[in-house]
């Protein structure tokens, strides 16, 4: 299995390079380039959340603590005073990162229904409506930002497969086949709820056509020839 750092690179490395082919078509702005490499970046972190001691979910749930005691005393600033506030901040932190970390990593597995395919379209389904309907973000650019977290995601998932083989003493690990899947028999239930979830977002999505044909137009195309061509070679 792949560590952190690959993961890490893997993630940043082909989201920025892609980021970068998308904004000099013109598809984003400068700052939805950055979101994009950010979202491609994290999708490469994602499917490792699922383990007790990995680095992004320890990570991921140390500012989710954070922002939840600052999302309580936000809440409840005017009715309380700072004595109370400051209270009412260690205990969201703590609840939140000792609490609900700790029922997590009991119903979650390594390498489980997290650490697949379904689940991580999902995610990124859900980042493209959270975009679209409450940011307010526009159907292509909300596209965009889903594309980018699936995509790192299945980098993840497609190195995590690659170290399973040994091509030394051309073998298969045991870990092969349990990254990137779709289903597994021994969980048919969580996967049918999990499909169901799926079925839910495709048909909530927001329109895909506008995204489909913007990355189809020809002229998309033409501005990133222009963009690689040599200046040299445009005169």
């Amino acid at each position: 299995m792949a560590n952190f750092r690959t993961h890490l690179t893997g993630g940043f490395a082909v989201s920025g390079i892609l980021g970068l082919v998308t904004y000099k078509a013109g598809l984003v702005n400068a700052n939805e380039f950055l979101m994009c490499v950010l979202a491609g970046t994290v999708g490469g972190l994602l499917p490792d959340i699922d383990s007790d001691n990995s680095i992004p979910i320890k990570m991921g749930f140390d500012l989710a603590s954070l922002a939840t005691g600052f999302a309580l005393i936000i809440h409840w600033r005017s009715e309380l005073s700072l004595l109370s506030m400051i209270l009412l901040w260690v205990v969201g932190y703590l609840i939140m990162r000792y609490v609900v970390f700790s029922i997590f990593t009991k119903l979650t597995v390594h390498r489980g229904i997290i650490h697949s395919v379904p689940y991580m379209s999902v995610l990124a389904l859900s980042l493209t409506c959270v975009n679209y309907y409450l940011l307010d973000t526009s159907s292509i650019v909300s596209w965009f930002y889903g594309a980018f977290l699936f995509l790192g995601s299945m980098i993840h998932l497609g190195l995590d497969e690659a170290y399973s083989v040994d091509l030394l003493n051309r073998r298969l690990k045991r870990s092969s086949g349990t990254a990137m899947k779709f289903y597994k028999d021994s969980q048919r239930y969580y996967y049918l709820g999990l499909y169901a979830i799926l079925l839910m977002f495709i048909f909530i999505a927001p329109p895909f056509d506008p995204f489909f044909r913007k990355i189809n137009d020809p002229i998309t195309w033409w501005l990133i020839k222009d963009s690689l061509l040599p200046e040299v070679l445009m005169r």
